[in-house]
């Protein structure tokens, strides 16, 4: 394999929502008017495209692979991909100033818009035979619409860049009219294997086409995990997300901006808790690629260039200090059969059941005779589970309740009594805690609270442990 000649550079990713403000991004970014290069960008499609291609990722609204997939209406996903054709062109018409620009990303979009189209026809039409079934190539289709957003995004972004005097190179790893199988690291390297790092800025798409499959293994996480194998690869000295916001203590909307703190630094399992709580400062696989290959990762504010943002590496905490309060809606989904005790197989039953259907979970915990998993999952998936639970435990009680999951997350926990504290401070607010646990770990401790509680629970922890206003002490980045 050819090896990619890249010496003491970055690789960066910038997200959907950082991407639809790319204009305000020229200068403090990608500093257009003296550009700096041994950089490499890694690129979401532009806010809201993704939705449109396959469903949304919060209201579940059918985008085209959903409409596609489920077959809701006549040519439903035609007027579908029509609509992204529509969004994406409305993206890159209010970014790019000049005519000719215009005109190439309108024939860019076009281009892969209809080349989609015609590719959907055909496939529902050799699929109307009795030999071919259409369930068979929907991951497959999953991931050719996946890989149109980026495309787009990463070539408006270069023409934008060029048109500004930087030299930017448009590397497309979304296999398009390719015919070549290709692993991701093979696709990655053959993608960047001619470019002068020094002399060019190459704008990536964070979709990559491979064997592996990205959509299939980590869903809407893929391009951090593309962005993630380009830095180990390519052995990165940094790895950078430009966020709109700064990794801080908690939610300046819960707790008071005043009261809020960026965090500076931080290690690769601080990073692993917060995804399991549903706030991702970086995919866990895409964790894993940068901590093995021992690049250092680095979440900033693309909006405010000069701070250096929070750090995360492997390094361990000075002395035990809690860095970040956040909370999560889950279910309590409780098991309780009196003749667990001492019987082996109600937990393996359960884990396999939940596996099944989807459901992820955040925490459990058990004990003689019940098991209780507090999982992140639409009730309809709850409901299948406890459903096939009762089938195979039908002398079992099995209970579903809303809840919430705080968590105060930090290096080293230890000496902070943040179990005793926590439940002090609570039951001082009048909150009625349902469970609270903490792993001989100490990175973390959980407060399970009624869900109407969640957003004063973090409040009144982040008072606890971080302080007000002037109280409020400050990490060393």
């Amino acid at each position: 394999m050819t090896k990619i000649d890249f010496n003491n550079h970055t690789v960066e990713k910038i997200g959907g929502t950082s991407m639809s403000r790319l204009d305000e991004l020229l200068d403090p970014l990608f500093q257009v008017d003296n550009p700096e290069y041994g950089r490499l960008f890694v690129v979401s499609a532009f806010g809201g495209i993704t939705d449109l291609l396959l469903e949304h990722k919060k209201s579940g609204e059918a985008g085209v692979y959903a409409h596609f997939a489920e077959n809701t209406e006549e040519h439903g996903w035609m007027s579908a991909l029509s609509k992204v054709d529509r969004a994406m062109r409305e993206a890159h018409d209010r970014l790019l100033d000049h005519s000719a620009d215009k005109n190439d990303a309108n024939d860019f979009v076009r281009d892969r818009v209809e080349g989609a189209r015609n590719c959907l026809i055909d496939l529902h039409r050799l699929c109307s035979y009795g030999h071919f079934r259409l369930s068979a190539h929907m991951q497959v289709t999953r991931e050719l619409l996946s890989g149109l957003g980026e495309a787009h995004s990463a070539y408006v972004t270069s023409l934008l860049l060029r048109r500004r005097g930087v030299s930017a190179r448009f590397v497309d790893l979304s296999g398009w009219r390719d015919d070549r199988e290709m692993n991701l690291e093979e696709r990655i390297t053959d993608g960047l294997q001619d470019i002068d790092i020094s002399t060019e800025m190459p704008i990536v798409t964070g979709y990559a086409q491979c064997a592996e499959g990205l959509m299939n293994k980590y869903d809407r996480g893929y391009s951090e995990v593309t962005f993630s194998q380009i830095a180990a690869i390519t052995k990165a000295r940094e790895a950078i997300i430009h966020k709109e916001f700064h990794l801080s203590s908690a939610d300046p909307k819960l707790v008071g901006a005043e009261n809020v703190r960026k965090l500076g630094h931080t290690n690769y399992d601080v990073a692993d808790q917060l995804s399991n709580m549903g706030m991702e400062a970086i995919h866990p696989t895409a964790a894993k690629a940068l901590r093995q290959a021992q690049v250092p990762l680095r979440v900033t504010n693309a909006f405010e260039p000069h701070d250096p943002g929070t750090l995360i590496d492997e390094a361990e905490a000075e002395k035990g200090v809690a860095e970040i309060v956040c909370g999560v809606d889950v279910f309590a989904l409780e098991l309780f059969e009196q003749d667990m005790v001492g019987v082996k197989g109600y937990d393996a039953t359960t884990l396999d059941t939940l596996t099944k259907h989807g459901v992820r979970i955040v925490s459990k915990t058990s004990n003689a005779n019940t098991i209780t998993h507090y999982v992140d999952a639409p009730l309809s998936a709850i409901r299948s589970v406890e459903s096939e639970l009762s089938n195979a435990y039908p002398n079992s009680e099995l209970n579903v309740r809303s809840t919430a999951i705080v968590s105060v997350i930090g290096r080293d926990l230890r000496g902070l009594h943040v179990l005793e504290r926590g439940l002090g401070a609570l039951r001082e607010a009048g909150i009625d805690v349902i469970s609270a646990h903490q792993t001989t770990r100490t990175v973390d401790a959980q407060f399970v609270v009624d869900r109407e509680d969640r957003d004063t629970c973090v409040k009144i922890l982040h008072d606890t442990f971080m302080g007000k206003g002037e109280e409020a002490p400050k990490l060393v980045a």
